[in-house]
């Protein structure tokens, strides 16, 4: 616990100068070899996308650039695979907010847990749940059977403290060997992204998230046709950490013929509340966003580089980042910057 909130402080992930081998004893007469240190590195998951959407996972790595506060840096490390190692933390709105859609959005993390966590140690996670107050549910664990026995016996009721949840990843749970460089570090709300019961301010766990290189994922639980402060917090959360908001409720009834032109108890749909069609609906919805979130996540380019800057007495400035993409009309989703750290 002692060793993470130390390392809490920290921000980028640092490794001993690329290239050099280990040193050997000088040989008579010959001065000693230089006392190696260690160098400050900035590690970035980069998703990139066609204009529909669609994951690009042949680029190579001349095709990216790297800009750091606008001088263009050289990369050191670079890598394609898929079914990179992660730890995953599973952040669930228990708020009465989502006592409605409690039941699918149970089933919906259910499925995230099993696809997230296969059985293999390459893959962690853990569990945390926000209503009045954040919960460690499920500490760090190669074991899917654990955060699953966890979240079947969690329910809704209460406020939302969404902020302390994300402090509380950042900062309360067991590490896995190799954080954050291998596995890498992701976060994933189910919710609304509305906070009503946080100590913690969203610039405070945003800072903090930077500064432990981690990337938030989010999955709305806001219903089609509603809008609400919370869709604002989930999109900044997401965007500034490098991450995807997914919409599962809203593309709903986007195909369906004849929506509000049926009056029903329920609200104006064609699609009626508790009918096979509606459940097929949401489910589906729930289903693709599952498959979009999961598909980033395991299929990002990680580029590394030391940034080719002076960053002494700069520990509390945020430096920012840009990742150009060598591919027309691509989009590219990365971290919008760093804290940099000197040990």
């Amino acid at each position: 616990m002692k060793r993470f909130l130390i390392f809490a402080l920290a921000t980028i992930g640092t490794t001993s100068v690329w290239g050099q081998e280990p040193a050997k004893p000088p040989a008579q007469g010959q001065d000693p070899a230089p006392i190696k240190v260690q160098v400050q590195e900035v590690i970035i998951p980069v998703t990139v996308t066609d204009s529909k959407g669609k994951f690009v996972g042949d680029l190579a790595k001349e095709d990216f650039q790297i800009l750091d506060e606008g001088k263009p840096q050289k990369m050191r490390f670079f890598s394609r695979e898929r079914s990179q190692p992660v730890v995953v933390g599973f952040l669930l709105d228990q708020s009465n907010a989502v006592s409605l859609q409690w039941k699918t959005y149970q089933e919906a993390s259910l499925d995230l847990i099993t696809t997230l966590m296969p059985g293999d140690k390459r893959y962690s996670g853990y569990l945390i749940g926000y209503a009045n107050e954040a919960e460690l549910k499920q500490n760090t664990t190669h074991d899917p059977e654990k955060l699953l026995v966890k979240v079947r016996k969690m329910k809704p009721g209460g406020g939302a403290a969404l902020f302390d949840a994300i402090y509380m990843a950042c900062t309360s749970r067991d590490l896995v060997k190799g954080e954050p460089i291998e596995p890498r570090r992701v976060i994933v709300i189910v919710g609304d992204g509305h906070d009503n019961a946080s100590k913690h301010t969203i610039e405070q766990v945003i800072e903090l998230a930077q500064r432990n290189l981690v990337t938030i994922y989010a999955v709305s639980t806001t219903g089609f046709g509603f809008v609400n402060e919370g869709d604002a917090i989930l999109k900044r959360l997401t965007e500034e950490t490098g991450g995807r908001l997914e919409y599962p409720l809203q593309g709903t009834y986007k195909d369906v013929s004849g929506y509000l032109s049926t009056p029903s108890d329920e609200g104006n749909y064609a699609l009626k509340v508790g009918t096979g069609g509606y459940a097929a609906a949401i489910a589906n919805g729930i289903f693709k966003s599952i498959a979009a979130v999961t598909g980033e996540i395991t299929t990002q380019y990680i580029l590394r580089y030391i940034p080719d800057i002076d960053i002494r007495g700069a520990e509390r400035e945020f430096r920012r980042i840009e990742v150009k993409v060598n591919l027309p009309n691509a989009v590219v989703r990365a971290r919008k910057g760093y804290y940099p750290f000197l040990p």
